[in-house]
């Protein structure tokens, strides 16, 4: 069975001093020996992560991070990668020693909670000192946030543990948001385009592709899957028009071309932007390329870690594409991976993937953070059609941005 892809798990972090307990806690949540334990404080240096699935909530990805209080250059170092997990949790396990409570676990909790991500703490070695010899007034402050005894050392409190995460979960994480099926009526069908080139991953689809394709069938609806190519051939093979057809970005132009302009058309990277963050921001976003001018640079950001090839989207042909746009060569900036510059001033535009490795909150962290410094983010799928001139076909799909794109031009 395929397993759930990383990008739609629930995060849980897990966070705190050194030397607290937080990869033993793990393991015991886990039930697997997931991270090394040792006596010796700092013993995790990178962020480490474990899928699993916990009932009855469903897939889940716990982080377990450096210790928030390391010391000297590889300690900050290690720090850092720490706090980066903060952008892209959904569900925080906040671990301190039982009956050891300070300014650095209250201060981390008001930080948990500034962020709005759901929290309980986990007092460990609960087997060593009672977590009633906290003070009553440190429990009031926690402001109803679940408080739980364990040992992870002998397994105490783990249920109690599970429990509370089920509970401080949020609501409808899985229920509340579709990437297609919301498009394609039952019954109905939608025609995925999906082209086969030098990029294309050896023997497998893209994961925006694969999702599509399970959405659709969750939807009770009918996917017909084609290449650019016969593209032609499937629309007249049908007795009827599709509901919607998707294609790969690359390809906007020559299905632009053959499907009828009655026919809802839009790309994977932009149902990927409504699905992992927040549409009508990027939709804003990309007007900003009309503002572009030679010179000016862009960071393109690729969520996923893959080797480039000779006519890589990110790095040769959406480059290509926007200096073409903008009649003037713009200079541009690539990164991979969870790196995110945290001085984003140098830029005119971020031009991000779909974020099928990243999750949800990451993406709305980044979103968050370029409007916050004054700098318009697009995606992938929104710029090329931006640059094909096509943009406003490609979000007819989408009847409460069409409106809200009408309103930004007003």
């Amino acid at each position: 069975m395929q397993p759930a892809p990383r990008s739609i798990r629930l995060h849980i972090g897990l966070f705190g001093r050194r030397n607290v307990g937080k990869s033993s806690l793990l393991n015991a949540l886990t039930r697997q020996q997931v991270s090394i334990v040792s006596p010796e404080a700092g013993t995790t240096t990178d962020p480490v992560e474990k899928p699993m699935e916990l009932l009855p909530l469903g897939p889940v990805l716990f982080v377990d991070t450096a210790g928030l209080d390391d010391e000297g250059a590889l300690g900050a170092a290690r720090m850092s990668r720490s706090r980066a997990v903060l952008d892209r949790v959904d569900l925080g396990i906040l671990v301190a020693e039982s009956g050891v409570w300070g300014p650095f676990e209250a201060g981390l909790l008001a930080e948990l909670s500034a962020r709005r991500i759901p929290t309980v703490v986990a007092l460990n070695k609960s087997d060593l000192a009672s977590p009633r010899d906290l003070p009553a007034t440190v429990l009031q402050n926690m402001d109803g946030t679940p408080v739980i005894a364990v040992s992870a050392l002998h397994g105490q409190g783990i249920d109690r543990l599970r429990e509370a995460l089920l509970r401080a979960a949020p609501e409808g994480h899985f229920d509340s948001r579709h990437l297609i099926s919301d498009l394609v009526p039952p019954g109905e069908v939608a025609v995925l385009v999906m082209p086969i080139d030098s990029s294309a991953p050896k023997g497998r689809l893209i994961l925006p592709q694969v999702m599509a394709v399970r959405d659709v069938l969750d939807g009770a609806g009918l996917a017909l899957v084609v290449q650019a190519r016969e593209l032609p051939q499937a629309l007249s093979a049908l007795k009827g028009n599709p509901a919607l057809v998707v294609t790969d970005s690359q390809a906007f132009q020559s299905v632009a071309r053959d499907v009828p302009d009655a026919v809802p058309m839009t790309s994977f990277s932009i149902l990927m932007s409504r699905f992992q963050g927040d549409l009508a921001a990027q939709v804003r976003g990309t007007l900003a390329i009309e503002n572009l001018r030679g010179g000016d640079r862009v960071l393109v950001a690729e969520g996923c870690t893959h080797h480039p090839t000779e006519e890589d989207i990110g790095r040769v042909k959406l480059p290509r594409w926007l200096n073409e746009k903008v009649g003037a060569p713009l200079h541009f900036d690539t990164i991979q991976g969870r790196d995110f510059p945290s001085d984003l001033s140098p830029y005119k535009l971020v031009v991000h993937c779909g974020n099928c490795m990243g999750n949800r909150r990451e993406m709305l962290s980044r979103i968050h953070r370029c409007e916050a410094a004054g700098v318009p983010i697009t995606n992938y799928g929104l710029a090329i059609a931006y640059s094909f001139g096509i943009f406003d076909r490609a979000l007819r799909p989408f009847p409460e941005v069409e409106g809200f794109l009408h309103a930004c031009r007003a």
